[in-house]
């Protein structure tokens, strides 16, 4: 596989990043350019997808960035993993397996730090289990455009998450958000480079 592998280190804004995603769509699309995996940090900031509803801003004061991903509404900032990608599919034309390689990079990886994770086919992300208190770990939220993929994932790694009680979160009321220092502290320095070994080892498959 010839995939360009992209490691933003300062902060990129999430228009831009959009922006950038797109254009390297249409590369792809046309021959034109490899495929991508972007590893980055965005700073603080809500975005919704196409699913959202305005009942799940419980503070009307932020501001909110629509986008033409999946899901409903999130948030991201400083200390959240974000892995964006720009993926051809037109060979396999599967988006539901798709998805599962997805989940199971990240489950994979969190293996690794001694946490387990699972996937829930009622809502999209990656839960952890605590003593029966189900939290959300990590966010999906994909689109497809010309059976290319872009968008991507969030791991919460050490982010502020009162930032999750501003909005209802994936518009799930009943299960929490957490991150992996919360429930593992330690050091997770090398999880970038080994969920991009995981990635790419699995799309092949």
């Amino acid at each position: 596989m010839n995939i360009e592998i992209k490691k933003s280190i300062k902060p990129v804004n999430y228009i831009d990043a959009i922006n950038f995603m797109e254009e390297r769509l249409e590369q792809i699309f046309n021959n034109k350019a490899k495929e991508l995996i972007w590893i980055l940090e965005h700073k603080e900031i809500y975005t919704a997808g196409t699913s959202y509803s305005k009942t799940d801003i419980i503070d009307k004061s932020i501001k909110i960035i629509e986008t033409n991903r999946g899901g409903k509404i999130t948030c991201h900032g400083p200390g959240q993993l974000i892995c964006y990608f720009v993926l051809d599919l037109r060979g396999k034309k599967d988006i539901r397996k798709f998805i599962s390689c997805i989940e199971k990079t990240i489950i994979a990886t969190l293996k690794t730090f001694d946490i387990e994770t699972f996937e829930d086919k009622d809502n999209i992300g990656i839960w952890h289990n605590k003593n029966g208190t189900i939290n959300k770990v990590a966010a999906i939220g994909v689109r497809v455009k010309k059976w290319i993929a872009y968008h991507g994932f969030a791991i919460n790694i050490n982010n502020n998450l009162d930032q999750y009680k501003k909005i209802i979160p994936c518009g799930i009321k009943d299960k929490g958000i957490s991150n992996l220092t919360k429930i593992k502290n330690q050091d997770y320095s090398k999880l970038k480079d080994l969920l991009v070994e995981k990635f790419i080892s699995n799309l092949k498959n």
